[in-house]
């Protein structure tokens, strides 16, 4: 296969993006009080008292931790979902504050899919600890106080820097690559598919650069894109390439096209003009490459999903040709996606579960990051299983009464899992000399075989 270096994403924060927060009412005042009262016995607040939580000591550490990086004047992008308002100030919080409390109380927030007991698991994990929801729910139920604004932190990097950047999460970009007109969608599209092309001229590239970080900005009724540069689904994040990793992106002048899907509600009124900024930041000359990466796609033939089928479920085997350390899994699903698992069998009959998703969800689209890349000998077996839900008790089915095949349109289904990882041997490539000629730039270019 070609080969890349290791694609990752942002792992240096936990996020709280509330994005359907608007539509949840708050539980019943009486069960709120009682959690409230439970969350201040076990970690020593007193609601109404004192000893509750204040908003500039207590809660806006957890806010900056987890929240603040969608939740913010600029807020991260995420494949789409753009958190409805910030959680800076004090007046942020407190006005939102029963919502918080019933978001964090009832697992809708903060986003994320992994089963329980993956905690520590993956480096970009968006997990709250139990002191952390007690601290919230008791500080909202207590009263929203405050308290000092001298005890508040100082602001996050990451705040500073989008406030400055124009609201790039990661900085202001070397490069932005557009189309170089708005794509426009008439009032009776759904979906569409189409490719659409960007131009890279030779002036805005002038040589082969080390990418450092990826970072879409989507317009509306963009669902998700691929291309040669790099790809976006909902609730995905910024692909940054840590020390030791990186990327190469190929001089100008030449063309990238953008595999785009388009889906919105059709109707009177509906057509919309929408663009896609992919906005690109080099490492700088001297930073050395350590890592070649790869990755592949595993296709599951899920044959006919039946109507009305609860917990369909299909699977496929895979076999590793050479020794490797798995870095991610990504699985995707449309809109009746339920489950999905990653086991493994190694040569010396151990079986492992590498990752389990009880609750997938369509919105949120992680990327699951290893803290410790699993090793992989050649000879072992992966089994790649999904289940998905045509009930009519799934409430984000489109219609629960049609049998179900493979199919790109949001109400059709898919299948894919989508795997990283790096061969055990370490090279030395430095940034600004020469790239070596085995390098070649690609996503996901294929079966496993690492050079």
């Amino acid at each position: 296969m070609r080969l890349t270096t290791r694609s990752t994403l942002l792992a240096s924060a936990l996020f709280v993006a509330v994005v359907f927060l608007a539509m949840a009412a708050p539980a019943p005042l009486t069960a709120q009080r009682a959690d409230a009262a439970s969350a201040a016995k076990k970690f020593g607040f007193g609601s109404g008292t004192d000893a509750t939580p204040t908003f500039y000591a207590d809660v806006l550490p957890v806010l900056q931790q987890n929240c603040q990086v969608c939740h913010q004047s600029a807020g991260l992008n995420m494949g789409g979902m753009v958190a409805p308002w910030p959680l800076v100030t004090y007046e942020d919080a407190r006005m939102r504050a029963p919502r918080i409390a019933s978001a964090v109380r009832e697992g809708r927030m903060p986003p994320w899919s992994a089963a329980d007991w993956h905690k520590g698991t993956f480096t970009n994990e968006r997990v709250l600890e139990d002191e952390e929801k007690a601290t919230l729910i008791s500080w909202a139920e207590g009263g929203t106080p405050a308290g000092n604004p001298a005890d508040a932190p100082p602001t996050p990097q990451f705040v500073r820097v989008a406030s400055e950047s124009n609201g790039w999460s990661r900085g202001e970009p070397d490069l932005i690559i557009e189309w170089a007109e708005p794509y426009c969608l008439d009032d009776d599209i759904t979906d569409k598919y189409i490719n659409l092309p960007a131009q890279i001229t030779e002036e805005m590239l002038p040589e082969d650069r080390w990418i450092k970080s990826i970072e879409f900005r989507n317009g509306p009724a963009v669902h998700h894109i691929i291309s040669t540069i790099g790809s976006l689904v909902p609730g995905a994040e910024p692909t940054v390439f840590e020390e030791g990793y990186g990327r190469v992106m190929r001089a100008g002048p030449r063309e990238v096209r953008f595999q785009m899907h388009f889906s919105k509600e059709p109707g009177p009124g509906t057509g919309v003009c929408t663009n896609i900024q992919a906005g690109i930041i080099f490492k700088e000359d001297g930073e050395v490459i350590r890592h070649v990466t790869g990755g592949t796609a595993l296709q599951i033939d899920m044959g006919t999903i039946p109507a009305g089928n609860g917990a369909y479920s299909a699977s496929m085997e895979y076999v590793f040709p050479k020794d490797v350390e798995i870095l991610s899994f990504l699985p995707h699903m449309h809109l009746r996606g339920k489950a999905a698992l990653y086991e493994i069998t190694y040569p010396d009959g151990r079986h492992e579960t590498l990752l389990h998703v009880p609750n997938y969800a369509f919105n949120w689209q992680h990327t699951y990051e290893f803290a410790e890349p699993p090793q992989v000998p050649a000879g072992s077996k992966m089994r790649f299983t999904l289940w998905w839900d045509n009930s009519e008790d799934n409430p984000n089915n489109p219609d629960p009464t049609v049998d179900v095949v493979w199919g790109q349109p949001t109400d059709a289904e898919m299948s894919q899992g989508y795997m990283g990882f790096r061969t055990p041997q370490e090279r030395r490539i430095v940034v600004g000399e020469p790239i070596p000629d085995d390098i070649v730039p690609a996503w996901y270019a294929g079966p496993l075989d690492p050079r």
